[in-house]
């Protein structure tokens, strides 16, 4: 007789886990109706953000203003109370990230890009571990997240 041994759970695990879950709440904000979703999130001294944006229909839209996505959408629920929930989910999960690092004694990215195709299933990500936004760049958070949506909507 063959006994299966038990899979223990390594750090990837978990970090995938959790990066999972800030998806999650990510399309559950758009009702799984989205071709794309980015996610942003900036971990330094003092500072922790995050943040996401769509490509609905081919066009590239902030979380407030999905719902003038060209094309057959649902009516997304844009109040602020839905926006505030998804970004406090995104910084729990990335003060869980935060902890885990530190628990496994891994270095802790400092800027993560998520990317996840809603329709493929297909997630890809990039970190950096040097400041982005050190204090004389003058760079905050959402000056990347900005540069990053611009980027992405004109591809």
């Amino acid at each position: 007789m063959f006994f299966k041994k038990k899979k223990t759970k390594v750090f990837e695990d978990y970090f995938s886990e959790l990066q999972a879950d800030m998806v999650d709440i990510c399309l559950e904000y758009v009702e799984n109706y989205a071709d794309m979703i980015y996610i942003y999130c900036s971990c330094e001294p003092k500072m922790l953000s995050a943040d996401v944006f769509y490509r609905i229909n081919n066009m590239c839209l902030r979380k407030h203003k999905i719902n003038d996505a060209p094309g057959e959408h649902p009516e997304y629920f844009t109040t602020i109370d839905n926006q505030k929930a998804v970004i406090q989910v995104l910084i729990e999960d990335l003060k869980s990230i935060q902890e885990l690092c530190k628990k496994h004694n891994r270095p802790m990215p400092t800027e993560m890009k998520l990317y996840y195709n809603v329709k493929t299933g297909g997630f890809d990500a990039d970190y950096k571990y040097e400041a982005v936004c050190a204090d004389d760049s003058g760079k905050l958070p959402d000056d990347i997240f900005d540069a990053w949506f611009s980027e992405e909507s004109v591809k």
